[in-house]
């Protein structure tokens, strides 16, 4: 019912920069949260930023990543600047969307765009 398709992941030296895209496209009523999480490897999957009523960023990338949205388009964006090592990993799009016709939100993933952070 709702598709989440994530683009602009790569290969990036320390210190560079990338900016991730995802589009929801479907049975969209409304989307309440946009936002992204990120797996490393042997880690948990953890939020990096998500964008509702309020903005939210992890720790390790505030002053480095920014996240927006476009809202007419469904789309959610993240700029990632001063790079570092760790943060390679699988990057997820994730949406809170309430599907035409139904009462309630759900929670709706992308397939993961990976970024690897080496020299």
């Amino acid at each position: 019912q709702v598709q989440l398709v994530e683009s602009g992941g790569g290969l990036v030296q320390p210190g560079g920069s990338l900016r991730l895209s995802c589009a929801a496209s479907g049975s969209i009523f409304s989307i309440s949260t946009m936002g992204w999480y990120r797996q490393g490897p042997g880690k948990r999957r953890e939020l990096v930023a998500h964008s509702g009523e309020s903005t939210i960023y992890t720790d390790s990338v505030k002053g480095r990543f920014t996240i927006s949205r476009d809202n007419a388009k469904n789309m959610v964006y993240l700029q990632m600047n001063s790079l570092r090592p760790e943060d390679t990993a699988v990057y997820y799009c994730h949406a809170y969307v309430r599907v035409t016709g139904t009462p309630t939100f759900a929670n709706y993933w992308g397939q993961g765009t990976q970024v690897t952070v080496s020299s």
